[in-house]
């Protein structure tokens, strides 16, 4: 109930800071890479349940060969993690938390071990304990062993311990780049 509140308050407060840079991120979306704004896509939350994740728009559709690529201001926004700036939606609507295992793709669901899948006993959140820790240069199998870790020792204090350190890897730009496991490389299950 704490970590609800918590969520919620710090993100209407980062919310209102954060609003001009959000306005100003929208404007430069639609200059560089045009309409929609926003990318939607659902992904498992707490306990399985789906949710729709909001992030600024980063990919440029090919409707001609139905592929996807990111633009060159798409780089740059995930690569400063403004991208995720509208994820503050999520965690105040209490789909997502500010600090849990990042949600995934809806169609790993079926490839997680029952250990894997404890991932889904909390709320995913905009970072967490694989992302300060590695984030794309570790390997699927340690991410889930954090994400589980992470379950098992959370606490208020290692919220905030790890908000500092994502904070302090934003801005030295440290593990960030234009891709995420999520679209790199992607998990093909267990072995």
């Amino acid at each position: 109930m704490f970590k609800r509140t918590f969520d919620l308050l710090l993100s209407l407060f980062a919310s209102v800071i954060l609003l001009p840079i959000f306005l100003l991120v929208m404007v430069m979306v639609i200059l560089k890479s045009g309409r929609p704004i926003f990318f939607f896509q659902l992904r498992p939350g707490l306990n399985g349940k789906t949710f729709k994740i909001v992030k600024f728009r980063t990919m440029n559709n090919n409707i001609a060969d139905n592929s996807q690529s990111h633009t060159h201001f798409g780089s740059w926004l995930r690569s400063t993690s403004l991208d995720e700036i509208p994820g503050l939606w999520n965690v105040i609507k209490g789909e997502m938390s500010l600090v849990g295992p990042r949600p995934l793709l809806i169609e790993y669901l079926p490839l997680y071990s029952k250990h894997q899948n404890r991932r889904h006993e909390v709320r995913p959140g905009i970072t967490g304990w694989a992302q300060v820790n590695g984030r794309n240069i570790i390997s699927w199998e340690k991410k889930f062993e954090m994400d589980v870790w992470y379950i098992e020792n959370q606490s208020f204090l290692l919220d905030i311990k790890i908000l500092l350190f994502t904070l302090q890897k934003v801005f030295k730009r440290e593990g960030i780049s234009s891709t995420d496991s999520v679209s790199g490389f992607p998990f093909t299950g267990n072995k």
